[in-house]
């Protein structure tokens, strides 16, 4: 096995391989490395290259991740973004083929927490359709509300957090989150805002708190059930309401603001010309739109990798901000500014991978070891892609002009940054 990994490696292995056969490669004093327990592992491994069969080995415990707690492989993951492949040349692909034999080159059954892979999931409908992305937002944000406690800690928020400073904790930066989308959004007591994508309702609660009349809409029956309760607790029924409900669904219009906070991954970019429609039809004249997203560096591609789609999030696809700014335009609506809280993304799933390490006894009691697997490499693995700018987190601040092309806006940004 560690003969096979050095034939494929481009610069040599930067961490310690160790493999059932007992052969090993890489430094031995790495501070971090792998280990390949079976023969299964070696057919993920072998039968879907990169990270869907790494991931499948280890979510079924036939990779171990050395060095680092399951719950936060970040260092390690860190490590193997300098772990380049190289093909072989073809006598050498022959020469490796013949040394696993035919029985590892047969793909196993995957582990259970895999879904379908996109061509095969038909059955739910077709791509982005109501039901289809029901089930998607099924599958990765009914979990359990009670293992998103323990990894998103008191705050429930499932979304970048924005640091006012740098000793700040996760709790602070998802408050200061919510305070600079309802500040950009230049609400105040009275106002009408429309959270789509709402998830367990930290805006809709945020806003609520501050005199804002709020509808939040979440696919999630999990997240609409805890959400209504939490506006119960805090005595916010008169200004609150979380709909389990497609965004699509809404009828109310008028609104002074809409909110949309991580919902644009999840509705496909051939949607987002009626996803900006549908907002800027739902907007009153001067409404304005906080559309918070993760993007891709560049506007070429939309996929989100075989691991992201079958074990996180299916469907999902990602796109460059211009493409977001381009659609919110081609709709109607006027861009007025936009940022990049890239950076601070790293630093929240950091923040959720301490939580998760934390609370990883409970967690793996509340879902099991494989599917704390999956959300330790998922949430650690994303962090080195915000980190090496392979994805983004735009915030794009947008208005609905007059006919006579008045925003009725001040002159220059009117929030704290």
């Amino acid at each position: 096995m560690a003969q096979i990994l050095d034939a494929l490696s481009a610069d040599g292995v930067p961490l310690r391989f160790t493999a059932f056969d007992g052969s090993a490669t890489g430094p031995a004093d790495a501070a971090y490395g792998l280990d390949l327990k079976s023969p299964r592992g070696a057919s993920y491994l072998a039968t879907a290259p990169g990270d869907l069969g790494m991931a499948r080995a280890y979510v079924a415990g036939d990779l171990d991740l050395v060095g680092v707690h399951p719950g936060d492989p970040y260092e390690l993951l860190n490590a193997m973004g300098d772990l380049h492949f190289r093909m072989p040349p073809p006598k050498t692909a022959a020469a490796i083929a013949r040394s696993l034999g035919v029985e590892l080159l047969k793909p196993p059954p995957p582990p259970p927490q895999e879904v379908l892979p996109r061509w095969r999931r038909v059955a739910e409908g077709l791509r982005h359709s109501k039901v289809r992305d029901a089930e998607a937002i099924h599958h990765h944000y009914d979990v359990s509300n009670t293992f998103y406690e323990y990894v998103l800690g008191p705050s429930m928020t499932y979304t970048c957090a924005c640091y006012p400073h740098d000793g700040a904790t996760l709790e602070e930066a998802q408050e200061n989150k919510y305070r600079l989308v309802f500040d950009k959004l230049r609400l105040k007591e009275g106002d009408h805002l429309l959270d789509i994508g709402c998830g367990w309702g930290g805006m809709v609660r945020y806003a609520a708190r501050r005199g804002v009349h709020v509808i939040g809409a979440t696919l999630s029956a999990e997240q609409a059930a805890w959400a209504q309760e939490a506006i119960r607790q805090e005595g916010l029924q008169d200004f609150a309401e979380v709909r389990h409900s497609d965004y699509r669904d809404v009828t109310e219009t008028g609104f002074d603001a809409v909110s949309s906070i991580g919902l644009t991954e999840h509705i496909g970019v051939r949607n987002y010309a009626a996803y900006f429609a549908f907002i800027k039809d739902h907007l009153r004249t001067g409404g304005m739109l906080l559309n918070h997203s993760i993007t891709r560096p560049d506007n070429r591609r939309t996929s989100t990798g075989p691991f992201i789609d079958r074990y996180v999030f299916p469907d999902g696809e990602l796109i460059g901000s211009g493409t977001i700014i381009a659609s919110a335009q081609d709709a109607g609506l006027e861009v007025r500014h936009e940022e990049n809280l890239r950076e601070h993304y790293a630093r929240t799933l950091a923040g959720w991978c301490a939580n998760l390490q934390a609370n990883w006894d409970a967690c793996v009691e509340e879902v099991g070891e494989a599917t704390a697997r999956v959300w330790g490499l998922y949430m650690a693995g994303s962090r080195v892609g915000f980190e090496r700018n392979v994805v983004q987190l735009h915030q794009v601040l947008a208005v609905k002009l007059d006919d006579r092309g008045n925003a009725g806006l001040p002159l220059r940004p009117w929030w704290n940054a």
